[in-house]
């Protein structure tokens, strides 16, 4: 049995011929959380979706929890919980309808649906929430409810589509304690965000760039790599080496904004 969750070589997909991820590798060990970063249109969704089942990748080899992700989907999708920014919840559905609702998705029945709501309602502090439909949810409450219903069927992988996308920083961050919570409790954890002081607080992460992987490492290794203060230094720094180009502002080139008469 291999040490890593999620093992991924050389992953392709294609879209007829746009090739959305030319190249992807990456190792993922059990009870780690593991970046996925890259500007939006490098592939990381793409490669999210292969790695969960949704979409057959175009070549390349990648297992997830033992399960070969061209043979094996349906256990993939019995392993997994998934959370996309858009949070996959039933917005006239009160808290405990939605959780109640995914459970039987999963066939999550009887005394032990009850006593994974209520612990999972206790988690995320939703308890006074509970009986609220979820269109009068603020974001990050609806985002608590997201994961919730993610780990209703007591995945051993937990993939976050960029979670926090639009939430306040008290949501965030009360987020990403949960999140650490459930890690210490041995779940794995992959999640792509645009936030580095996210990033920074992941085990290992993985820069993604026009659907390749240019490089990977520990946070603290990165950026002593590359001689910067910051992980968002480190980013930059990538795309101004792939692209050629400086990541600079371009409204000095907006004369009306300046003043100037044409």
């Amino acid at each position: 049995m291999s040490e890593y969750m999620i093992e991924i070589e050389g992953l392709q997909k294609q879209f007829g011929k746009i090739e959305a991820v030319k190249d992807v590798s990456l190792k993922v060990e059990k009870g780690k959380i593991y970046g996925l970063l890259g500007p939006n249109g490098a592939g990381k969704s793409t490669t999210i979706r292969m790695i969960c089942g949704v979409i057959t990748p175009s070549g390349g080899q990648a297992s997830v929890n033992g399960h070969d992700v061209y043979t094996e989907t349906d256990k993939i999708k019995d392993s997994i919980g998934y959370m996309s920014q858009k949070f996959s919840i039933y917005e006239d559905l009160t808290v405990y309808e939605n959780m109640r609702f995914f459970s039987g998705i999963y066939s999550v029945k009887g005394s032990e649906r009850k006593k994974r709501i209520d612990e999972l309602i206790e988690m995320a502090d939703l308890s006074e929430k509970r009986h609220v439909q979820a269109k009068f949810l603020s974001g990050g409450w609806k985002q608590r409810l997201a994961l919730c219903c993610a780990l209703i069927h007591k995945p051993q992988i937990l993939i976050l589509d960029e979670p926090t996308a639009g939430v306040d920083p008290v949501s965030r961050r009360v987020f990403w304690k949960m999140i650490y919570s459930l890690a210490a409790q041995g779940i794995t954890i992959l999640v792509t965000t645009h936030y580095m002081d996210e990033a920074e607080s992941c085990d290992e992460i993985s820069f993604i760039f026009e659907g390749r992987t240019i490089e990977w490492g520990t946070p603290k290794e990165l950026i002593e790599k590359n001689g910067y203060d910051n992980l968002e230094d480190v980013f930059i720094g990538y795309v101004e080496k792939m692209t050629g180009e400086k990541v600079i502002s371009k409204f000095d080139k907006v004369s009306f904004l300046h003043g100037e008469e044409v």
